[in-house]
């Protein structure tokens, strides 16, 4: 009797595991609908401006990895009981989950707000909170209650006693973006306050089946606010992933932050090795200007200084965007690095120059690389992994 007992404890223990799959909404960037509309350079002028006028605030912002008018792929959570739901960034370049609440100011006019009182799992916490970004910032006090990854009529990740940021004001930057909120899912110390993060504190309460997940991004194509993709929490996606080629062990378990050994694209090589790394939350890859000057040269693109962009025909083919990770060659084909934003016979390199200063990563591993090679976040081996995306066309 008593083996009996012991053996359904521990079938239990293993059915309370779980592998959840959270579906993701693509839609088109701000960035990228400005660019068409022509705005993007009065943008940039104003987000110049605003560093200017701050910058001790800008020169110490936690987040500086993430400039939001980037994202094009968000999903659903819901918080509280009976569950509320809102739209987030599933940003693996930051580590705290907030949303706007009740108490917001006008800033969150048109967006769901968080009410605590109609949460019965609601825990008041009451610490102020305040994070800047490098395009936006939001502020406001936290709370505890359950988190769940996915939509109420979605199959759902369940975290209770979670605590997140109820955000009585956020800049404008936020108030005009489709996204409601963020949802961190970077390590515990790259949090704001050293707050848990939700799927830290899933790990933590052993509710996946592993301590990890995948991210499998469709290509971008002209549909806004359709199916973009999916992130599989507790296991490695075998369905729209290929075999895993090689997993890469982290350098940093702040961001998911790796080294790479070169780069090459077309007539120009790069082998200083350097860290990286993998962030959801970018919808181009950064890195160093004098590669990625290299790389817009190899293309014949040209850099606009009012747009802060390098645009080059559409019809370029120069082959595909060569990086060296471990001793493994991964190739960005162009449909993942040339982007056709709606401006006739002209796209958008899809990469960016930015400098850390000699502190942090100097490469950022966004989209075009995700789109190209599902990443698998190992939380608990600290080590990231690379597979083949099957996409839609290719399945």
């Amino acid at each position: 009797m008593k083996t009996t007992l012991l053996a359904f404890v521990a079938i239990l223990g293993m059915c309370s595991a779980t592998v959840v799959q959270h579906k993701l909404i693509y839609r088109e960037s701000p960035k990228m609908q400005m660019m068409r509309r022509g705005e993007w350079g009065a943008y940039v002028q104003h987000k110049a401006a605003l560093r200017d006028a701050n910058p001790a605030v800008f020169a110490s912002a936690p987040q500086n990895v993430n400039d939001f008018g980037d994202v094009e792929y968000l999903g659903n959570i819901t918080i509280g009981t009976p569950p509320q739901q809102f739209i987030v960034v599933l940003d693996t370049g930051s580590a705290n989950l907030w949303v706007p609440g009740s108490n917001c100011d006008g800033t969150c006019k048109g967006k769901s707000e968080f009410d605590s009182s109609k949460s019965t799992t609601f825990k008041k916490n009451g610490q102020s909170w305040q994070i800047q970004y490098e395009s936006g910032s939001a502020k406001g006090i936290m709370g505890v209650d359950t988190v769940a990854f996915g939509g109420a009529s979605e199959q759902q990740l369940l975290v209770p006693s979670t605590t997140f940021g109820i955000a009585s004001h956020i800049s404008s930057n936020f108030k005009n973006d489709a996204a409601e909120g963020i949802l961190g899912l970077a390590f515990t110390s790259l949090a704001v306050d050293g707050v848990t993060p939700p799927l830290i504190n899933a790990i933590n309460k052993k509710i996946l089946d592993q301590p990890l997940f995948t991210v499998f991004l469709e290509h971008k194509g002209t549909a806004k606010n359709v199916g973009g993709g999916v992130f599989t929490y507790g296991a490695v996606d075998t369905t729209n992933c290929g075999p895993v080629i090689a997993y890469q062990p982290l350098s940093s378990a702040t961001y998911y932050q790796f080294v790479a050994d070169g780069f090459k694209l077309g007539s120009y090589s790069n082998n200083k090795k350097s860290q990286v790394i993998s962030d959801t939350g970018s919808s181009l890859i950064g890195g160093p200007s004098a590669v990625i000057n290299g790389f817009a040269q190899a293309l014949g693109a040209k850099y606009h200084s009012d747009d802060d962009a390098y645009y080059l025909p559409c019809s370029t083919s120069k082959g595909t965007l060569d990086i060296t990770i471990g001793g493994n060659v991964y190739s960005i084909e162009p449909v993942n690095y040339i982007l056709d934003v709606g401006m006739g016979d002209t796209c958008v390199f899809a990469a960016f120059s930015f400098d850390f200063g000699g502190f942090g990563p100097s490469w950022i591993f966004g989209d075009p690389f995700i789109r190209q090679y599902c990443n698998i976040y190992d939380i608990g081996q600290q080590r990231i992994g690379f597979a083949k995306s099957l996409q839609p066309s290719s399945k």
